[in-house]
């Protein structure tokens, strides 16, 4: 009779996360307009999905839109009046959402975009295109809070912010990275690698072979 309680305790105790989640800031309630009540985005509207992706890359956007080094009429009228805590608590809040599992899609996507995802366009020049994986990671799935996933993420969007690096409009990569990315990619590159992103699967199973995407030509 002894351990009983001992039991009940630690019962509760691993019970504990799945009965009290952590309550969204009040500020979420606009966010949720355009990414959804789940972060998971918007994809038919071109809103990108938040779930998942690391609170101080979230935290650094909304810092970014307030202070006008990445432009939004939306974003920047929501981000104005947030406070540093409330940025801080709203990147946390969509870092901890779940994003669902999936296959990636089978066969993977081929073509120019995937051929400049995964191999960049060096065209035989010291000057010519990285690949996007090598900052973005494996299949897009993100590498810390300065290179956010891309995998599932819409494609519109991707496009819209390849084409904001292009004109300068959005400037907060470090070292200027992105900027000097997409200031080599023609629109028909920037189409063609935002669609190859957006067929990804956002939390992928399982990552595919090296190779796997040979057939990208």
């Amino acid at each position: 009779m002894a351990r009983r309680p001992r039991r009940i305790l630690a019962t509760i105790i691993l019970a504990g996360p799945c009965i009290a989640a952590a309550a969204p800031p009040p500020q979420v309630a606009s966010c949720a307009a355009c990414h959804g009540a789940n972060g998971l985005g918007n994809a038919a509207a071109g809103f990108p999905a938040l779930a998942g992706l690391p609170a101080p890359y979230i935290e650094q956007q909304l810092y970014s839109f307030k202070h006008g080094t990445r432009v939004n009429a939306i974003m920047t009228g929501i981000a104005t009046s947030l406070t540093s805590a409330q940025r801080t608590a709203i990147g946390q809040y969509y870092a901890a959402l779940k994003v669902p599992a999936a296959p990636e899609p089978n066969p993977l996507p081929t073509g120019p975009g995937a051929t400049l995802a995964l191999n960049g366009a060096w065209n035989h020049q010291l000057t010519g295109l990285p690949s996007c994986a090598s900052c973005h990671g494996p299949y897009g799935i993100g590498v810390g809070a300065q290179f956010p996933r891309l995998a599932g993420q819409p494609k519109q969007y991707l496009a819209a912010q390849l084409t904001d690096w292009q004109k300068h409009s959005r400037k907060n990569d470090p070292l200027h990275l992105m900027r000097n990315v997409a200031g080599k990619l023609s629109n028909t590159q920037i189409e063609a690698v935002a669609a190859y992103y957006a067929a990804l699967a956002a939390n992928p199973t399982a990552l595919p072979e090296p190779g796997a995407a040979k057939g990208a030509k």
